[in-house]
């Protein structure tokens, strides 16, 4: 068992006005025109396009074809769940991620979730602790240099997304219930290298001997897909 990941770098400064975006649903027009300002909306553009370009091409499809719905949540039951493949028995699952500069497309042959997360500053983290289950928090009280702090505090929480991600909650469960150091219970979670601004994780829903280590591409352009 083994998921695949792409890194797509993103100009912040370029515009979103030369993407093609005809491969795009109505709901991701509207959602990209909604964004204020453009460096956001060039963003979850590029985002979008990625992910409908490599599911397309895994599928033998158009990327204007594929069609997504919601699992159910499994906090609440709504359809705000895990994205999904609408079809019977999705061939592959996914997750997307975007922070700022970056973008993060996995997939896998079972529930898959993926994170990116620019570092935190280090003045920024005293802050972010309590999100943080006391195991992870004890952890980073050892850690007294305050760029390491960050760095440390920017890796758990890509892993804590990621998982949360994967499991269809999202943030809508407690993110101090879980303690992402060791893998969780029929989960395997793993760090993908991206740089020194940012952190990134990929959590799969299968235990660590029954999976491979992520098979991670670095894209610098969307047109290099």
């Amino acid at each position: 068992m083994q998921a695949e990941a792409w890194f797509l770098e993103v100009d912040p400064v370029a515009s979103a006005d030369v993407l093609d975006t005809t491969a795009l649903d109505a709901h991701e027009r509207q959602r990209a025109a909604s964004f204020v300002r453009a460096s956001d909306r060039r963003l979850y553009t590029v985002a979008h396009l990625a992910l409908r370009t490599l599911l397309a091409r895994r599928l033998g499809a158009r990327p204007e074809e594929l069609v997504f719905a919601r699992e159910p949540c499994p906090c609440c039951g709504a359809a705000h769940g895990r994205p999904v493949l609408a079809v019977p028995e999705p061939p592959v699952h996914f997750s997307l991620s975007h922070t700022q500069g970056l973008v993060l497309v996995a997939t896998a042959p079972v529930p898959v979730g993926a994170d990116a997360q620019l570092r935190p500053a280090p003045e920024d983290v005293t802050g972010l602790l309590p999100a943080l289950h006391p195991a992870e928090r004890a952890a980073l009280a050892t850690e007294t240099d305050p760029a390491r702090r960050a760095a440390a505090f920017g890796r758990v929480w890509a892993r804590k997304e990621a998982y949360l991600k994967g499991l269809g909650t999202g943030l809508g469960r407690d993110s101090t219930l879980d303690d992402l150091a060791a893998d969780p219970a029929g989960w395997t979670v793993d760090d993908l290298p991206c740089g020194p601004r940012h952190h990134a994780a990929v959590a799969l829903r299968a235990p660590r001997p029954d999976t491979r280590p992520p098979v991670a591409h670095h894209v610098p352009s969307l047109t290099e897909l």
